[in-house]
């Protein structure tokens, strides 16, 4: 059930967004997440600055994720993430903030697991 939204300062082509897509829902494994519930949504052409700087090429990417967390699983997702972003859309890892958010309550189909 986790939810993989990305805020990216390059435009991501049908192609692009389709491996991303793939390779982020394989990744969630990591995290003990199976794909068939993972949503994954795509911001482009988004305005980032870091350090006071417009960023050329970078990514905000936030991992909503139902239930606890394990650092050292989120730890092995960032790099994960990171090297996704990388090799598709040529964002280099210290250019991307990723953030992990749990939640005890998520709801589906009309009710909450």
């Amino acid at each position: 059930m986790p939810f993989i939204n990305s805020k990216v300062t390059v435009p991501v082509s049908a192609d692009k967004e389709e491996s991303i897509k793939s390779q982020l829902g394989k990744a969630c494994s990591i995290i003990g997440k199976p794909e068939t519930y993972v949503m994954i949504g795509f911001e482009d052409g988004y305005s980032l600055y870091f350090g006071g700087e417009k960023l050329e090429k970078g990514a905000y990417i936030s991992v909503d994720v139902f239930g606890g967390g394990n650092s050292s699983a989120f730890n092995s997702m960032t790099e994960k993430i990171c090297e996704i972003f990388e090799n598709e859309l040529g964002i280099p890892g210290r250019n991307i903030y990723v953030e992990y958010r749990t939640t005890p309550d998520w709801g589906w189909d009309g009710r909450n697991f």
